[in-house]
């Protein structure tokens, strides 16, 4: 895709999942890609796998694990060009008055301060760089209400206040700030929802899967290449005008009730 060749990208939560998608496909455009996980293993395993891929070990949640991952990124990349806010957890599944302190302060922390902490240090790469791109992974549950899942939805409306408030700071320095809002993605991660939503209501798991599959216009469930390639285009030529938008890829969601 064109632009994308020899950028610098920063992905974070990376090691599987819609963050692996977006990490392979900036690889085959031809950037340079440095990938941020906890899990040490995987990153351990992925690392050598392309001559342009590079891991680092942190917490998106601790500060100052944060810190010393720039800096790293720094000395691998030489500078940076795009950041993905890809880290994120479900959260809790129960109603409100049924959620702990700890279980909604962690995904807060994960899922918005994460996000808040890599941009804060990428900004200042961005700008030394001319210019490039922060994409922002949010969620169709950060459009809607998202009854039994209240600290994900919170982290998620508020990760799109952050990204318009990005886009309207940076935009004169030719750094664009966008959010990609995928529906529900195929894989492990959706799978514990619906595990979990199937003994919160009583259910089989099957009808869950089948619920949240009925619940978009196009009665289908998302891979995580679909928000890759989304991704890719608004990093690229083609999304250089491309600003403040907070882009569904989900089917068109009618409903989060379920």
């Amino acid at each position: 895709m064109k632009g994308i060749a020899g950028k610098r990208v920063f992905v974070s939560a990376a090691a599987a999942g819609i963050g692996r998608a977006i990490a392979d496909r900036f690889l085959q455009a031809g950037a340079f890609v440095c990938l941020c996980d906890v899990d040490e293993t995987a990153l351990n395993r992925l690392e050598g796998s392309s001559d342009g891929l590079r891991g680092v070990r942190a917490d998106v949640a601790d500060p100052a694990q944060m810190e010393t991952a720039f800096q790293e990124v720094v000395q691998i990349l030489g500078g940076l060009d795009v950041l993905v806010n890809n880290a994120g957890i479900s959260g809790p599944t129960a109603n409100t008055e049924s959620i702990t302190p700890e279980d909604w302060q962690r995904t807060i922390d994960v899922n918005l301060n994460g996000a808040f902490y890599c941009s804060r240090l990428a900004i200042p790469l961005l700008k030394a760089s001319g210019g490039g791109s922060i994409i922002n992974i949010g969620s169709t549950a950060g459009l809607h209400g998202y009854p039994l899942r209240a600290p994900y939805a919170a982290s998620k409306w508020a990760l799109v206040g952050f990204t318009k408030t990005m886009a309207m700071e940076l935009g004169p320095f030719g750094i664009r700030v966008n959010a990609v809002c995928p529906g529900s993605v195929q894989g492990p991660r959706i799978e514990g929802v619906y595990a979990a939503k199937a003994a919160a209501r009583g259910v089989s798991v099957e009808e869950i899967r089948d619920a949240f599959r009925q619940k978009s216009s196009l009665r289908t469930l998302i891979d995580a290449d679909d928000v890759a390639e989304t991704v890719l285009f608004l990093c690229s030529a083609g999304g250089a005008r491309i600003a403040g938008q907070v882009l569904a890829v989900d089917g068109h969601t009618e409903t989060m009730r379920m």
